[in-house]
């Protein structure tokens, strides 16, 4: 918006006329431009003078257009405003003090009439629809029409100026957090993403999650990068979603559970839903995992059993038989048989993500294409348990952090993710484990399933993997945790499941009886993993003398085992025992 106070009218004794010009405190951006038009018109006007050489035809045409100019100022009393800005010159004063009379009048218009595109100008621009007139009006000054046809109430020239402006910014030792969206709107639902080094699919599952059914104003997401060197920092500028969103930049790289409890701790909703960041929401997906919780308050809800997932780019790092696997997939598809065959001739070289999906693909679900279910848990056992697991000895496993809800609450009980938990791995089940001992009750649902954008797997995930798996079982050196060795040897969940029961079967039907076997049993379960983490060869896991006395009552104990119908027990018993 023009501001009126910040310009003067002025007496020029040479020519005897009043114009108007920019007070010099003023550091309006305009000030070069109009003092161009001042001089502009005071040129125009000598020129006139000296053509014309009659003041009396002047005089007339001033007041004819005087009178124009006094009957709009009559219907708007934008004059009035004008010539009560004016009186910071002593000779505007003394003219409008005068100007009762006729004559004077004539005068105040005469000058008027040397600035009166001016003057209509700075009186419309009293607000900023004005000024959109007065710049239509004004061919002279393009210069201006550009400047306040970009410029809006907070006088910003920008839309990307506009949506920063709006961004809250908070600094942290550890970290910087910054939010778009901020209302005080209730929230139901808080979406916690870890991310790190995922900046493309990133990108597109933010989209993915700003498309849902469930009401824009009642649900969060909280995306914590842990300290990227991508261009993941560029996400917050780039975005442009309906919901309140919260960036937190790490400072430095923390690990999936610190960083999972940074944006629990930032978290409004009572609802919580750690997704991945490369995870791809369908539109109901938050409104499916909702639905579960609203009468029941002791649940976790799963999406990640039911496994899908999808090519979205083309990753430098793929291994081969992720390359080969994309290769069978984009023959469902003309178009994207087409993109994969120009990266593969044209930009295989230049080690860059090529993207295949984009939003309008996932707006039309064409993206499913690239797609494909793994149904690894299920396939392993879970199914037979139904949507509740009723019975399955095994639940905690359900927690998988990548696409699991819970409340708070909950949460608050059995206590968050334990940091000293670094890197890939066992992290989830740790704290799923925890859930589970204060009766949490786990399901299963297909309909909360997200979309696993695929990218290169790092080699020292293994590693990772077995460190984690190691604190873990150090943690909970309970049987239904250390059950969870078995799967080294490609064992089914089922098969877990089974030598649980008859495991804790045993127990309660022969005390004292096996002692010795079930000693072994776990002193062995619990080796796998150590060594597994040491890089040790898994052999010899309870090596005795061929003579010993505990030898000798293992082998006895075993030989009972499979008559009394503990088949799975001795099955397992035998495949580490002999190693």
């Amino acid at each position: 918006m023009i501001k009126i106070d910040s310009y003067e009218y002025y007496y020029n004794p040479e020519d005897g006329k009043y114009y108007i010009r920019k007070r010099k405190s003023s550091t309006h951006p305009l000030k070069k431009i109009k003092d161009k038009l001042n001089k502009s018109k005071d040129k125009k006007d000598r020129k006139d003078k000296t053509s014309k050489g009659n003041k009396g035809n002047r005089s007339d045409d001033a007041s004819n257009k005087g009178n124009k100019l006094r009957d709009k100022a009559d219907a708007t009393n934008k004059t009035n405003k004008s010539r009560d800005r004016a009186h910071t010159a002593n000779e505007t004063n003394k003219s409008y003090d005068k100007a009762a009379t006729a004559n004077e009048t004539n005068k105040a218009q005469d000058r008027a009439n040397t600035v009166n595109d001016m003057n209509q100008f700075l009186d419309k621009a009293d607000t900023v629809n004005e000024t959109n007139k007065a710049q239509d009006r004004a061919d002279t000054v393009n210069d201006i029409n550009q400047f306040y046809g970009k410029a809006d109430e907070m006088n910003e020239t920008n839309k990307l100026d506009e949506k920063m402006s709006k961004v809250d910014i908070t600094e942290h030792s550890l970290y910087r957090m910054s939010i778009k969206n901020n209302h005080n709107h209730p929230i139901k639902v808080s979406i916690v993403m870890p991310t790190y080094n995922k900046y493309h699919q990133t990108s597109l599952s933010l989209y993915g999650l700003s498309k849902q059914t469930f009401s824009h104003a009642e649900y969060e997401v909280i995306l914590v990068d842990d300290a990227s060197s991508d261009n993941t920092s560029d996400i917050l500028k780039e975005v442009d979603v309906p919901f309140k969103f919260k960036y937190i930049q790490m400072k430095q790289n923390k690990g999936r559970s610190s960083v999972r409890n940074i944006g629990i701790n930032h978290a409004e909703g009572d609802l919580l839903i750690f997704l991945d960041g490369e995870m791809l929401a369908p539109p109901a997906f938050i409104e499916n995992h909702y639905k579960h919780h609203v009468h029941e308050s002791n649940l976790v809800v799963t999406g990640a059993m039911h496994y899908e997932g999808v090519y979205t780019f083309i990753m430098p790092d793929y291994n081969e038989d992720q390359v080969a696997h994309l290769k069978q997939l984009v023959n469902n598809d003309a178009e994207y048989r087409r993109l994969y065959e120009n990266y593969e001739q044209t930009q295989q070289h230049l080690n860059v993500p090529c993207p295949l999906v984009t939003k309008e693909d996932i707006d039309t679900n064409r993206f499913q294409r690239l797609s494909f279910p793994n149904r690894y848990f299920l396939n392993s056992g879970l199914k037979h348990f139904g949507e509740r697991l009723e019975g399955f000895t095994l639940p905690y496993i359900a927690f998988l952090s990548g696409n699991v809800s819970v409340r708070k609450a909950n949460l608050k009980k059995s206590g968050l993710f334990d940091e000293t938990f670094v890197g890939y791995g066992a992290e989830d089940w740790e704290l799923g484990y925890r859930l589970y001992k204060n009766g949490v009750q786990f399901v299963l649902d297909p309909s909360t399933v997200a979309y696993h954008q695929e990218h290169g797997i790092s080699k020292r995930k293994v590693k990772e993997q077995w460190g984690n798996h190691y604190r873990f079982v150090k943690k909970h050196p309970n049987i239904d945790v250390l059950i969870l060795s078995l799967e080294w040897k490609e064992l089914p969940f089922m098969h877990l499941h089974q030598t649980l029961v008859e495991y804790n079967e045993l127990e309660e039907r022969f005390p004292d009886e096996y002692n010795e076997l079930t000693h072994a049993f776990r002193t062995m379960l619990f080796r796998i993993i150590e060594y597994l983490n040491n890089g040790q060869p898994v052999t010899k896991l309870y090596d005795l003398p061929e003579d010993s006395e505990e030898r000798m009552k293992i082998h006895q104990q075993f030989e009972t085992l499979r008559p009394r119908g503990f088949d799975y027990l001795a099955s397992s018993f035998e495949q580490i025992y002999y190693l």
